[in-house]
């Protein structure tokens, strides 16, 4: 059965254009011009994955991509006119699983899209992995809660700063490549997109690090990457 994509976008042209060369590449495909129409659609025809614009009326797609992420669980592609990695980034941060800016290459947007939907597809080839909780230093990660302590204190952290700081914590001591941590947390679409782990790397060390601007435990390898370095009990 042909995925189904719902392209979110108060450009009709755009919508049009989009949805031609997506049926051209065999996927079946839906329209909404806001938010709201978007919300609508898929409460009667849940897509497989929706391609986002930022700069939407009414509620912009920040607040879309909230509000169907919450309640569709479904992948999403952020699709922007706007360049300004402020956005990209907050995109992704609140789980965006992908973004492409306009203008860009129909080949470029269908290998994203079939990225994302590889990712999100479950495999059921063979049995799940055994996930079992890393306990470093002061602080303990817990794959399937999906919790991180810091002595004892539960630290909030989004989807993608518990994958980075886990990758980091289960290598510690070792240090990890920027195109490492892209490929392992991100995917391999990201290489070459380092600007997402320098923020993510700071957002993490708000909230593990004593004072930030003087990090302790993930620590900065100038030219080569980041690693973990424990502190605290069983260090």
């Amino acid at each position: 059965m042909s995925k189904h994509i719902l392209i979110v976008d108060d450009d009709d042209l755009m919508r049009r254009s989009l949805a031609f060369n997506l049926e051209q590449a065999g996927y079946r495909v839906g329209a909404a011009e806001s938010a709201e129409d978007a919300m609508i659609y898929a409460e009667h025809d849940t897509p497989d994955l929706a391609l986002l614009d930022i700069g939407l009326p009414g509620k912009d797609g920040l607040e879309a991509l909230n509000l169907l992420k919450r309640k569709f669980a479904i992948p999403i592609i952020f699709v922007t006119g706007r360049r300004r990695k402020l956005d990209e980034v907050v995109g992704l941060e609140l789980g965006a699983d992908d973004y492409i800016t306009k203008p860009f290459d129909m080949d470029i947007l269908l290998a994203h899209i079939k990225a994302v939907l590889r990712r999100s597809q479950p495999t059921r080839s063979g049995p799940l992995p055994e996930q079992t909780v890393t306990i470093v230093g002061d602080i303990t990660i817990d794959p399937i809660a999906h919790t991180v302590t810091l002595s004892d204190q539960l630290i909030d952290l989004s989807p993608r700063e518990f994958d980075l700081l886990n990758v980091l914590v289960v290598h510690a001591n070792q240090v990890i490549s920027v195109e490492e941590l892209l490929r392992q947390v991100w995917g391999v679409e990201f290489i070459g997109e380092p600007q997402v782990v320098y923020v993510h790397i700071r957002w993490l060390r708000e909230k593990i690090e004593t004072d930030p601007n003087n990090p302790i435990r993930i620590i900065t390898v100038r030219g080569v990457g980041y690693k973990f370095v424990p502190r605290g009990e069983n260090v």
